[in-house]
């Protein structure tokens, strides 16, 4: 019977990540608990355990426990029990998946997405790149999920992966790697250390050459598919971004004894260069902008323990606070000016604010402290560090960053439900899903852009020139 129950699901049931596997039933689940106790255990579990009958049967023989050995009728019951618990978890796992389509786009919606950011997006560009130094292609990067460094600042997978698969797209490979590249689905661009000013950069591909990549993917597209189709997919495809951090965060830690009105400016150039770009994404055929605010730049561990504090950096969360703003004043101008601009703004800076503040909340355990580096909030650059000595969690689901900047893959999985389908308190005027799913009726706008939009865009009440 064993054998045949086996058999009733041809794939290996992994649930969640797979950091524990091979943890004992008897430890992970404890004694003199219920069949509904185990069911909601295991369907809650972070385990990545394989569950398969004769696992259930060692679960439901810990429940009749006993100092001495069982009778028939009692492993009858035993039996009887760890059937009814197979198929309890049989129909919650499939109710669970079919639930998570429900909130999926549909397959035969032909979708692209096209990635410009910094760090947080980037998914290995860096690791071609033989001059930059802001790379993660070494352990524990990478560890929770693909099991080897990938080039991403995780331990595991990043926002635009998630995005990507909720879309129905595969993982990213970095745009620089070599080999083919099946570009209808879109490209990853970001680059770790990138900023919207060229001068920003040491280590990154700045915003001015991702997009220079992406007009580079435009045309070939255009050639191998013909206009008519290039321009139907560019004008579906998702431009999702997350840009400015690195330049706020170089700007700030430089200037001394700036004025407000000196940061406000810097500020306005910054948001120039985003605007700039955009508008050129929207003259090669994009209506459809997923804009990812700047994180809460003072509150990362790199920067409570550069400033020795406790609390969070005053001088960078001022500077990111009037970029976001900026930059949700910008999006509503460019939308109300340019026929079939649709975008969304998901409020990052507030989301992973809200972990760090309140981490108990969201079943972390640390919201100030990384899971790797060294110091006392793990908040340097010596994560995976083959010269200097750097601490390691045992495991990075408990904590907001895995190092001193960057997001756990499990704080990742909870931030992609809120930009998914989140309500219009974390992102705006609508979530990823609608946008995907928004049908551009206006006619591709081929002229210059700089002739439908005023060039003074008006930002806390003043008018700014960016051309």
């Amino acid at each position: 019977m064993l054998f045949f129950f086996d058999r009733l699901l041809p794939f290996p049931l992994m649930l969640f990540t797979t950091r524990q596997v091979g943890a004992s039933a008897t430890n992970r689940f404890g004694e003199g608990r219920s069949v509904d106790d185990l069911t909601g255990a295991i369907l809650t579990s972070k385990s990545g355990a394989l569950l398969r009958p004769n696992h259930l049967f060692i679960l439901a023989l810990n429940l009749h426990k006993d100092s001495h050995e069982p009778s028939v009728t009692s492993q009858v019951s035993i039996m009887s029990v760890a059937i009814h618990f197979y198929f309890l978890l049989v129909f919650a796992i499939l109710t669970s998946l079919t639930n998570s389509q429900s909130d999926r786009v549909q397959s035969n919606k032909n979708v692209a997405m096209f990635v410009l950011g910094d760090s947080v997006f980037d998914p290995g560009n860096n690791n071609f790149l033989n001059t930059s130094k802001a790379k993660a292609n070494f352990p524990p990067y990478g560890e929770t999920f693909f099991q080897y460094p990938t080039g991403r600042h995780c331990d595991g997978r990043i926002l635009p992966d998630f995005a990507a698969a909720y879309a129905g797209l595969p993982y990213w490979r970095a745009y620089l790697e070599p080999n083919n590249h099946n570009f209808t689905v879109g490209a990853n661009f970001a680059s770790a250390g990138a900023g919207a000013l060229v001068e920003t950069n040491g280590n990154g591909i700045p915003l001015e050459v991702q997009l220079d990549y992406f007009k580079e993917v435009a045309n070939l597209l255009k050639d191998q598919q013909g206009e008519a189709d290039a321009k139907e997919l560019l004008q579906g495809a998702i431009y999702y971004s997350s840009i400015g951090g690195v330049d706020l965060t170089s700007f700030a830690v430089s200037a001394t004894n700036v004025t407000e009105s000196q940061i406000q400016d810097y500020v306005d150039i910054v948001i120039g260069n985003i605007t700039d770009a955009v508008k050129e994404i929207y003259e090669m055929g994009g209506r459809k902008f997923a804009f990812q605010n700047v994180a809460p730049l003072g509150c990362v561990p790199g920067s409570k323990q550069s400033y020795n504090t406790s609390d969070c950096v005053e001088s960078l969360q001022t500077i990111a606070t009037m970029h976001n703003n900026a930059l949700n004043i910008v999006a509503q101008e460019l939308a109300s000016k340019l026929p079939g601009f649709n975008y969304l703004i998901f409020d990052f800076f507030n989301v992973v604010m809200d972990r760090i503040q309140n981490p108990k909340k969201y079943g972390f355990k640390e919201g100030d402290v990384a899971c790797c580096g060294s110091g006392p909030n793990r908040g340097s650059t010596t994560c995976g560090s083959l010269t200097s000595a750097y601490e390691l969690c045992s495991d990075p689901s408990e904590h907001v960053f895995f190092d001193l900047a960057h997001p756990t893959e499990a704080c990742n999985i909870q931030l992609i439900k809120l930009l998914w389908n989140g309500s219009t308190d974390v992102i705006w005027p609508i979530n990823l899903k609608e946008l995907i799913e928004l049908e551009i009726e206006t006619e591709i706008y081929s002229g210059n852009v700089d002739l439908l939009i005023d060039e003074q865009i008006s930002i806390d009440g003043v008018s700014k020139t960016y051309n």
